[in-house]
């Protein structure tokens, strides 16, 4: 069956980075755009960016130039690579695959 399994999460300072990490399985992963989400507590989910089966990718205004998207297709993996962390991007961190999977979430906290 369609599965996605995110890792990574944890506890960061301002300032700090964090790697999350998207393991996918049951389907053809190259063949589908994926995408990061994030939901704040109290807030509804929004993206934060994707990456398409070329290769080609979007971020959402709050993380350009901080976070970068990647893909590996040989080992059924996407990744987010999250630098100069704010307590603004406090949240549980989605992994997400155009054919309508969903990954349980990684918690990340930025705080001092």
């Amino acid at each position: 069956q369609v599965r996605l399994v995110e890792s990574g999460g944890g506890l960061v300072q301002p300032g700090g980075s964090l790697r999350l990490s998207c393991s996918a399985s049951g389907f053809i992963f190259s063949a589908y755009t994926m995408d990061w989400y994030r939901q704040a507590a109290g807030k509804e989910r929004e993206m934060v960016a994707s990456i398409y089966m070329t290769g080609t990718t979007y971020y959402e205004d709050p993380v350009k130039g901080r976070f970068t998207i990647s893909r590996d297709n040989a080992k059924n993996m996407v990744y987010l690579q999250m630098n100069d962390l704010k307590p603004e991007d406090t949240a549980v961190y989605y992994c997400y695959s155009r054919n309508g999977a969903w990954g349980q979430g990684t918690n990340v906290t930025v705080s001092s």
